[in-house]
């Protein structure tokens, strides 16, 4: 258990620590080696990769240089990925008997290791991440500690602001502030309906009843989508503030999160990141002694598609067959055990905190007149950059194909792009997806 003020002590001499990470002009003797532990590039040996470098450090007695796993990078294309803070160095498509040449060249040497550098679609060879121009049209608020910080070390997270937005709801806001603050900023459910979140949280706290839950919605079914995904592997603690701050606004004790069990990896995260919330008071009883009261646990989906659907999703929570139930009644009514519940997606959950830490006109001020914020794309298929990718609402199909996506390999003609549906694909040599869910 800790003390509100054993976090705040922990979030400034974390940050301190770790202001390398970004900050390019850190005044620091230390390196940190970050290598994307994400299941892209965990398919393509990063773990060994990450081994290989502690184990030739320690060989060599090299001191001030942690090796250090963290979440997705975005640029899937290029990986596995290995950044070194504090210069930004980006290296591409590295493999573990890579490591002692980047250590010997790079760290002992103080050069680069010009072979693996990534290289933009231009061919021009670029020093760090933000040169790529996969990078310069996007903004990250959803994905904004991913590739920043290790995932399952909470006082990482803390540093960068972690848990603050839940400290500031309970000591400086009533359930109702809250809910008219993300009223405010007009950010909408990023799971399907895109309904407006603020919205949805005021229905569920007018609901009479006793018992109310919050649920987190990860079955990410649609083919070849893996933003929610990547939130959790990278970020799991940015999910279980927000629900807490949730559960605060509409009078709710208990949260339930529902992921899917081919998500190994995001599964394990979260359940590291729940039990290191519970170990420092942040869930369980009276959380930063305000009374409030709010725990959450994992539950493991078989892989049905259907329980993406949010009542079918209920019935799997309660043991049940997946099915959907006929509406009304709505969640915010009648959902969990026949209780008022509230459901958003891992994605619109990602959103919250720095909603409430920045202010509804900051997030407000992204997007469109009718769509506030950014939106995660997976784009996948025959397009140069795959990967994640963030944006503002408003941004173009052209901008995200062509400026982010480094348009179609080989130069081809572009012929056809999907914009997600669950089950339809397009395959060709000359086409590609782009898949979401909005």
């Amino acid at each position: 258990m800790k003390s509100l003020e054993e976090l705040h002590k922990i979030r400034e001499n974390k940050r301190s620590e770790l202001d390398l990470r970004v900050n390019t002009k850190a005044d620091t003797r230390e390196k940190h080696i970050l290598v994307c532990h994400g299941t892209g590039c965990t398919s393509s040996k990063s773990p060994e990769i990450l081994e290989n470098f502690r184990r030739i450090i320690k060989e060599k007695g090299i001191e001030n240089v942690r090796v250090i796993k963290t979440g997705c990078f975005g640029l899937c294309a290029k990986g596995p990925i290995v950044i070194i803070r504090p210069e930004d160095t980006f290296y591409a498509m590295v493999t573990p008997e890579d490591c002692e040449e980047i250590i010997q060249t790079h760290i002992i040497e103080g050069k680069t290791v010009d072979r693996l550098l990534c290289k933009d679609i231009d061919g021009k060879i670029v020093n760090s991440l933000d040169d790529l121009n996969f990078y310069k049209k996007q903004k990250r608020i959803a994905l904004k500690n991913c590739g920043v910080i290790n995932p399952e070390d909470i006082d990482e997270y803390i540093a960068f602001d972690g848990y603050r937005a839940l400290e500031r709801t309970l000591k400086e806001m009533s359930p109702n502030e809250v809910i008219d603050t993300i009223k405010k900023s007009g950010l909408r459910g990023r799971g399907g309906a895109g309904f407006p979140t603020g919205k949805k949280w005021e229905l569920t706290r007018a609901s009479e009843g006793k018992q109310k839950y919050v649920v987190c919605n990860a079955d990410e079914g649609d083919p070849g989508a893996f933003m929610d995904r990547s939130i959790l592997e990278g970020d799991p603690h940015s999910v279980l503030e927000a629900m807490a701050i949730a559960g605060y606004s509409i009078g709710a004790n208990k949260g339930y999160i529902y992921v899917r069990a081919e998500y190994p990896i995001a599964v394990k995260r979260l359940q590291i990141a729940i039990d290191q919330a519970r170990d420092y008071g942040i869930l369980g009883k009276n959380i930063f002694e305000s009374n409030f009261d709010f725990d959450i646990e994992i539950r493991l989906g078989a892989g049905a598609f259907v329980c993406g659907e949010e009542t079918a999703l209920l019935e799997s929570i309660e043991g049940k067959r997946g099915q959907p139930r006929v509406k009304p009644p709505y969640p915010a009514q009648s959902g969990l055990w026949g209780k008022p519940t509230l459901i958003n997606n891992v994605e619109t959950y990602a959103n919250i905190a720095q909603i409430i830490l920045k202010g509804a006109d900051w997030f407000s001020s992204i997007g469109t007149e009718n769509s506030k914020g950014t939106k995660v794309f997976a784009l996948g298929g025959n397009v140069n950059n795959i990967g994640l990718v963030e944006v503002p609402m408003g941004t173009t199909l052209r901008e995200i194909v062509y400026d982010i996506g480094g348009g179609v390999p080989n130069g081809r003609e572009f012929k056809a792009a999907q914009t997600g549906g669950p089950s339809r694909r397009m395959y060709s040599k000359r086409t590609f997806r782009y898949t979401y869910r909005l």
